[in-house]
């Protein structure tokens, strides 16, 4: 049976990034007729996710609440790498993604292609570009998607919320949206260093069932009670998508 899973997750393998690698060299040829803009990428985006990725993972989504009609800084809790391909299906949003992913081939050019920002949280100077990228951005009317533990939560509750991106949020009018998500089983949780190991240890498994809630837009000129707001809000939502549901802790 486990031989069987791994080649499974193994043919899934092959059908997502080689579709990724299609899709990536079709939108580049269709640049050479019709400019690149951010509403073309997430386009891109959202059609892979929906009709290639999503299906093929056999990700089993059930979402409660609706984004923003307008721009949003949108804070999600961390779980899995699968979890920008959950939210970016139902979002068009630049993601501030950690710089260590610029490692993984093919994924970095899609990420690149479709919207990214990249940081370096080790870096005091990569964080202060990302800052006012992140204002730059959401001024000029698009989403931005952050995830503000800064790294992947494996507790029952989140981990301590990074505060710079909502004092910047507060200190130039920016709405918050928070967002939460939960898996049902512990194998979707990112507890390997290596993205391939990681792979194989979640997706080698006939399905991935995740809970996706969006709150209500916040807004404050306090950063600090936006925090505040936004962090017990998903961790609230956490506990009422875990009871009678989840089989991680």
């Amino acid at each position: 049976m486990k031989v069987f899973l791994y080649i499974l997750a193994a043919v899934r393998a092959v059908l997502v990034f080689g579709m990724m690698v299609i899709y990536m060299l079709l939108y580049g040829l269709s640049c050479l007729f019709v400019a690149h803009s951010p509403e073309r990428a997430f386009r891109l985006r959202k059609h892979f996710l929906h009709w290639v990725c999503i299906p093929v993972l056999n990700i089993k989504i059930e979402a409660t609440g609706k984004p923003a009609e307008y721009a949003c800084l949108y804070v999600c809790n961390h779980r899995s790498f699968a979890d920008p391909i959950v939210l970016c299906s139902f979002i068009d949003a630049f993601v501030i993604a950690k710089a260590e992913v610029k490692n993984y081939p093919i994924i970095n050019k899609g990420a690149e292609i479709t919207g990214v920002i990249w940081v370096d949280r080790q870096n005091q100077h990569s964080r202060t570009q990302t800052r006012s990228k992140l204002v730059e951005t959401l001024c000029s009317g698009y989403n931005i998607l952050v995830y503000p533990e800064g790294t992947v939560g494996k507790l029952r509750s989140t981990l301590p919320f990074r505060k710079g991106t909502f004092l910047e949020a507060a200190a130039n009018g920016i709405e918050v949206m928070p967002v939460a998500i939960e898996y049902r089983d512990k194998a979707d949780l990112w507890v390997l260093q290596k993205f391939l190991p990681q792979y194989f240890y979640q997706f080698s498994k006939w399905s991935t069932q995740v809970k996706l809630s969006f709150g209500q837009p916040m807004e404050s000129e306090d950063g600090t009670e936006l925090h505040d707001r936004s962090y017990q809000w998903i961790n609230e939502e956490l506990v009422k998508m875990q009871e009678g549901w989840s089989r991680m802790f």
